[in-house]
């Protein structure tokens, strides 16, 4: 595990993968079954299970718990705080840790602090999730939800800027901040080149 900082007070278990330039900060715990890619940070009291995968350049926030059966792809923004459910409909009583639901979470997409992604969903490419959302069904790509439960109130662009486009129908824009052209067709966003 060269270029690897864990922290002291982390428990990183034996058979983690664990990416080059990757980063495991305060009172993290790492399974056995975890793989974790390049240049991913870890924040302070992150969990990790055994049936996880993270992506390379993903960041996970503070207080932060990926349980069993979430993968995240290349560059997700976990923010503090935020919550990954694998089951369902939980009980104490009843033990349903062959019923875990997957949820996947697409390349570049944020999901904002103290948000609850309910198991079993994909959050497309570049989705922007924002604070204190439910999400409780897929959501598309470029696409910025908000409330509880999630509703869709834009789109956003991949450097993070809202695009001005409508949220039906078809449209283009272009990114103020990158000025990359985003066409809108079929409730579908795609990117131009």
């Amino acid at each position: 595990m060269t270029d690897i900082f864990i922290h002291p007070t982390a428990i990183v278990d034996d058979g983690a993968q664990i990416g080059a330039g990757s980063r495991v900060w305060h009172w993290a715990h790492v399974c056995s079954g975890a793989r974790i890619g390049n240049g991913v940070s870890l924040g302070q009291n992150v969990f990790v299970g055994n049936k996880v995968v993270i992506g390379n350049q993903c960041k996970v926030q503070n207080n932060v718990s990926v349980y069993d059966n979430v993968t995240l792809e290349d560059g997700v923004f976990c923010g503090p705080s935020m919550v990954f459910t694998n089951v369902y409909n939980p009980r104490a009583l009843v033990e349903r840790k062959d019923e875990y639901r997957n949820t996947l979470v697409k390349r570049g997409a944020t999901l904002g602090a103290n948000c609850t992604i309910v198991c079993g969903v994909t959050i497309g490419e570049y989705a922007f999730i924002g604070a204190g959302t439910v999400v409780n069904k897929d959501v598309p790509a470029y696409a910025l939800m908000v409330g509880v439960p999630a509703k869709q109130i834009g789109w956003m662009s991949e450097y993070g800027e809202k695009l001005d486009l409508p949220l039906t129908g078809d449209g283009m824009a272009t990114c103020p901040h990158t000025g990359k052209a985003y066409m809108l067709k079929a409730g579908q966003v795609t990117t131009e080149g």
